[in-house]
């Protein structure tokens, strides 16, 4: 998609994303887990959003740190009690432009992929190993990739149907640069809104060769925030590394 860029995301999706996903994620298992990985902290939440997992890791006395680069998704955050007080560097995330240490970074919900590139993604994984400290850990969730999904490099996929509104998503997928550019469309009597989103997936075997160039290994995966075994079924990870 032309002119899209690294807030594109967040700038348009800001004031419904806490709606859309907060039934959908379970994030209560995840902040349990992230608080136990992070220890006494600091903690680094790359893409903090509207702060869904950054919050309540605050709440439970963890200093917590984002970085972001959409200014809509970080004024959701601001407006939020206990929002103000959250340090948040505006930019691109796979920069991790702080100059601190943490005993855990992490990126949820598949953000990883919104960098759009491999090189992109590569950099990431080496930033955020520079800016652990000794025995940290860097966590990321994300999905596992189902190429079957797409028909002629394509799909489109219907949500719900309502008696008031229509949501459905439209694919493209470039297999050769792991790219899909998709838009997330709701149809009411009202009007249209359209929800872009590019993504470049990885597989876990790739994302885990990323970790070793950066000089970390895998340490823990789970199919999910519960903890649950990784087996060959499973749709998403929630993955950990470390030196």
């Amino acid at each position: 998609m032309q002119d899209y860029g690294p807030e594109t995301y967040g700038d348009r999706i800001a004031g419904v994303y806490d709606s859309l996903y907060e039934d959908l994620l379970d994030t209560e298992a995840a902040v349990g887990t992230l608080a136990r990985l992070a220890g006494a902290g600091p903690v680094l939440e790359l893409a903090i959003g509207t702060g869904r997992l950054a919050l309540p890791l605050a709440q439970r006395g963890l200093d917590v740190r984002g970085i972001d680069a959409s200014e809509e998704m970080v004024a959701r955050l601001r407006a939020k009690a206990g929002g103000a007080d959250l340090p948040v560097a505006m930019g691109d995330f796979a920069d991790v432009d702080i100059e601190e240490s943490f005993s855990l970074v992490y990126i949820a919900f598949n953000t990883i992929f919104a960098l759009l590139t491999q090189h992109d993604q590569v950099r990431c994984f080496r930033n955020v190993a520079g800016r652990l400290a000794a025995g940290g850990r860097f966590l990321v969730e994300a999905f596992v990739p189902d190429l079957a999904r797409f028909d002629r490099g394509q799909r489109v996929g219907v949500t719900s149907v309502r008696l008031d509104q229509v949501d459905f998503e439209v694919s493209r997928h470039d297999a050769v640069n792991q790219r899909v550019d998709s838009q997330h469309i709701f149809v009411t009597e009202h009007g249209t809104q359209l929800y872009p989103v590019s993504l470049r997936y990885a597989f876990p075997s790739e994302l885990d060769l990323m970790a070793r160039l950066a000089g970390l290994e895998l340490q823990e995966r789970w199919a999910g925030w519960s903890e649950e075994p990784f087996t060959n079924s499973s749709t998403g990870h929630v993955s950990v590394y470390g030196s």
